[in-house]
């Protein structure tokens, strides 16, 4: 399902309370940078906000994939977040989001990128994971669901 590499539990924030979307998206640069120091929480934060001007990036049905591209690193990181309360997030469905997927990607990832969001939103597109989501209570019951094996 996912790439245990790509996500484990210790990349996975469990009932965020948070106040709104620039908020979010700084908790969102601060934690990926805390968990790679060759990172710029600032140069995070400023790439999930280029990409969100050009379009909201929630997918509908409460769900946001923020990503963005950065210099510094040749990895992927990935962070999900289960927030406590739903936030307005410019969705095409205009239901506010409380399941994130968030990814960096190296500023030259291209093919390999694209393949990998498009796993992601297909992943989100199954409306059968995302209650269980919701009702996940820590996550370490996020990340059986989400690595499947609690499918």
């Amino acid at each position: 399902m996912l790439d245990s590499d790509l996500l484990s539990p210790n990349r996975i924030l469990a009932g965020v309370r948070i106040s709104s979307k620039k908020r979010l998206l700084e908790l969102i640069s601060v934690t990926l940078a805390k968990k790679n120091k060759n990172l710029s929480s600032r140069e995070i934060f400023e790439s999930l906000c280029t990409r969100e001007h050009l379009g909201s990036t929630a997918l509908g049905n409460g769900v946001a994939v923020p990503h963005g591209r950065i210099s510094g690193t040749k990895d992927v990181e990935a962070l999900f977040l289960q927030l406590a309360k739903p936030l307005p997030f410019d969705a095409d469905d205009g239901k506010p989001v409380d399941l994130l997927f968030s990814l960096v990607v190296p500023e030259q990832s291209t093919e390999d990128y694209s393949k990998l969001l498009a796993s992601i939103v297909h992943r989100f597109s199954n409306s059968e994971i995302l209650e269980p989501l919701r009702n996940a209570v820590d996550a370490n019951e996020i990340w059986q669901l989400l690595s499947g094996s609690h499918t």
